[in-house]
């Protein structure tokens, strides 16, 4: 399956991006919401430069403003945006804008969730707490695969993304936490391994 979509999230310096863009990422994220791996709008712009444009630039948000969201998009130059929260069908129809890919992540649970009913290009399924690298039990008998373009997240590791992919049909997969030395911290091994092991 060569053709997975592959994000890497929560990249901090020229080093992270640089190695996720030549590990064959095809989408590179910059945390806008309160984490470990917030990034300033200065940082993001900087950043977003070096990537390629086959490369989709993602700046993830949760809890914030549609003006700030716009504004940090804007000023970032970031081409995509990933809703984190709870935010509504206002915020999907506000930020869309010709070239901008708009993504609607959210808690996998067993009831079925279905992909675009915000109007969102993209929907990405988390673990209940995003970002801290604990899985979900995504090879439950009772969770159904949304169909469309929608990305598998939470706890996956070179070790284990092949058999998530397989188990659930993912289109794509995103990773932060499991790439990292430490936490906040990527690693250019890691994240080769997680690409070569997705596609394998």
């Amino acid at each position: 399956m060569s053709d997975l979509f592959v994000k890497i999230c929560g990249l901090r310096t020229g080093h992270d991006v640089d190695a996720a863009v030549e590990a064959g990422a095809d989408a590179v994220g910059f945390v806008f919401a309160a984490s470990p791996r917030t990034v300033d709008t200065e940082t993001a712009r900087r950043l977003a430069r070096r990537v390629p444009e086959h490369v989709l630039t993602v700046g993830v948000f949760r809890g914030q403003s549609v003006d700030e969201v716009r504004r940090l998009t804007e000023e970032s130059g970031i081409r995509a945006v990933q809703f984190h929260g709870d935010e509504g069908p206002e915020y999907y129809k506000a930020l869309r804008a010709p070239g901008r890919t708009l993504i609607r992540a959210t808690a996998a649970t067993e009831v079925p969730v279905r992909s675009g009913d915000l109007a969102e290009d993209m929907l990405l399924l988390d673990a209940p707490d995003p970002g801290s690298g604990k899985p979900w039990n995504w090879a439950s008998p009772g969770f159904t695969a949304p169909e469309g373009r929608w990305l598998l997240a939470g706890g996956l590791h070179p070790d284990n993304v092949r058999q998530a992919v397989e188990a659930t049909g993912a289109w794509g997969v995103d990773v932060s936490s499991g790439v990292e030395s430490e936490r906040g911290v990527k690693s250019e091994r890691l994240i080769r391994a997680f690409v070569a092991a997705a596609r394998r």
